[in-house]
């Protein structure tokens, strides 16, 4: 699986070239784990394409507090190291699929 967990160490790097989406979110979300799957999948559909990486707000509260995470589950994309609007709480596949422009 292509998926990620981002620590702040190693999120720069990370994210610094190409397509990268995040997805912030906690263990004792609920929602977050209603999304987990669809995360997963997007992960393999777009492996060697699209960066897909998980942050655990928790664990990395820096990086929460730096991108301006407040409610979880919230996705960000980034192109090139540049974050694009967030996307909270969203409700299907095709809804992150046509908001990261995948």
């Amino acid at each position: 699986m292509a998926l990620i967990h981002l620590t702040n160490e190693a999120f720069d790097k990370a994210t610094a070239s190409g397509l990268a989406m995040v997805d912030f979110w906690a263990d004792w979300c609920g929602p977050c784990k209603m999304l987990s799957p669809v995360i997963e999948s997007l992960a393999d559909q777009y492996e060697g394409k699209v960066l897909v990486g998980k942050v655990n707000v928790d664990e990395q509260p820096e990086l929460a507090e730096r991108f301006g995470v407040e409610t979880i589950p919230t996705l960000l994309v980034f192109r090139n190291g540049q974050a694009g609007e967030p996307l909270i709480a969203p409700g299907s596949k095709a809804q992150i699929v046509e908001w990261a422009g995948l």
